[in-house]
């Protein structure tokens, strides 16, 4: 009897470990089947979205008796849920809707998502989308500059967002190489992590960060054409050589070339250069991502504000108080705090159309404004394209970046997980 206990034991053990490991086995198969296809599908749209990228036409909107998004960042929970119980009340007096955030948006972006030529893509409301949300300068909440697109490829269900990177903080203004503007990038950078909750040793592990960084490459505001010495490449030796030898004419051979690179190709090559380090072990990611808020409709952290993409200037009609004030500190340090608080009192009726309207509307300090307006700018040209694919319990995310001037699409990368 006791042997045939032990017997029934041992073989249910057998029985429950060959299971374990069937159904462990089945799970990894599944989620190499699920990974597969959210990957397939996050390339797709990614592609997709790059290539109506063209189409991206950004539009600001007036928000006079909206709460502003610039201080959002600052706030907590509970000043959050204040502000917008408040803004239902105000709304409701006014007679008018309570923006829902996510739901609706122009299609002029994303083209006819219903054709055959666009994969068969279907536009479909966001089902969460159901609490008020804070309107950012483009209507969705910020930093986005229109509503998110989500459909379906095959089993994946995907989303595309647009962020602005001109609304972020530039970390690229930590390495500026001009000694003269060094120690007002200095300040704001400071500026930036003080708002951001940073204390004093937070804000020196950054800065020995960025010192490694600045170490290979510095960080550049003015771009000139430039003519570089350059030597042929192995290959073009060949052919010209293979070319030669039928021939009883004597080559004269040029060891080096001249090459002109334009200022456009420059700020390109930074751009790209800029984008590998900041996205690298050199930037304690962990810190920059650690939340100052947590909350189920909200993250806040410095690196939701952070630009990683080598963005030169900040968009004054859509960057928060914290950007914004660590933009004109290149103005004037004491004024800055002054300036944005006019900015977003004024932007928030009417969006400026360029600085020399700025100066205009805030004519008490056009001086120190017009001492920053390099590193200003009212209509938004760099961009951060995000796509999330999900596929039963996998989940892909790309992002790249680009830079729009008129029709012309430049990308400066891809990065994906």
């Amino acid at each position: 009897m006791l042997i045939t206990l032990v017997i029934l034991v041992i073989l249910a053990t057998l029985g429950y470990t060959l299971s374990a490991r069937v159904a462990a086995r089945r799970h990894r198969d599944q989620y190499m089947i699920d990974y597969g296809q959210a990957r397939y599908a996050c390339a797709s749209a990614l592609k997709y979205a790059l290539a109506s990228a063209g189409n991206l036409e950004p539009e600001l909107i007036s928000r006079p008796n909206d709460p502003d998004f610039s201080d959002v960042f600052a706030m907590s929970e509970l000043e959050y849920q204040e502000l917008l119980i408040e803004y239902g009340l105000s709304t409701e007096a006014g007679g008018e809707d309570l923006d829902i955030g996510l739901a609706g948006g122009d299609d002029s972006y994303w083209g006819d998502t219903n054709d055959s030529n666009d994969f068969g893509f279907d536009r479909t409301n966001a089902s969460e989308a159901e609490l008020p949300t804070i309107r950012g300068p483009y209507g969705p909440p910020w930093p986005l500059v229109d509503s998110p697109l989500e459909f379906e490829i095959g089993s994946a269900r995907v989303k595309i967002e647009i962020e602005d990177e001109n609304a972020k903080y530039p970390l690229g203004w930590a390495l500026i190489d001009d000694e003269k503007l060094q120690p007002l990038a200095d300040v704001g950078f400071v500026t930036f992590c003080e708002w951001m909750a940073y204390g004093d040793k937070e804000i020196r592990s950054l800065r020995e960060d960025l010192t490694r960084i600045g170490e290979i490459r510095t960080f550049k505001t003015e771009f000139k054409p430039v003519t570089q010495t350059v030597k042929p490449t192995k290959s073009s030796v060949r052919s010209r050589a293979s070319s030669t030898r039928s021939s009883k004419t004597p080559v004269r051979r040029t060891a080096t070339q001249k090459k002109t690179i334009s200022a456009v190709d420059q700020i390109a090559q930074q751009s790209t250069a800029f984008a590998k380090l900041f996205h690298s072990s050199f930037v304690d990611a962990e810190l920059l991502s650690r939340p100052s808020v947590v909350a189920e409709n909200r993250k806040e952290s410095a690196m939701k504000y952070l630009g990683l993409w080598a963005a030169r200037k900040v968009n004054v009609n859509s960057a928060p108080r914290h950007v914004l004030e660590a933009a004109l500190t290149f103005g004037s340090v004491a004024d800055a705090p002054k300036i944005a608080e006019a900015i977003i009192q004024q932007r928030r009726e009417k969006p400026f159309t360029d600085i020399e309207e700025l100066k205009t509307n805030v004519f008490e300090y056009s001086d120190s404004i017009e001492k920053c307006k390099d590193f200003l700018t009212t209509a938004s040209t760099d961009f951060l394209i995000r796509a999330t694919a999900t596929s039963g319990v996998a989940t892909v995310t790309a992002v790249a970046a680009v830079v729009k001037e008129g029709d012309k699409v430049k990308e400066i990368g891809v990065i994906s997980d």
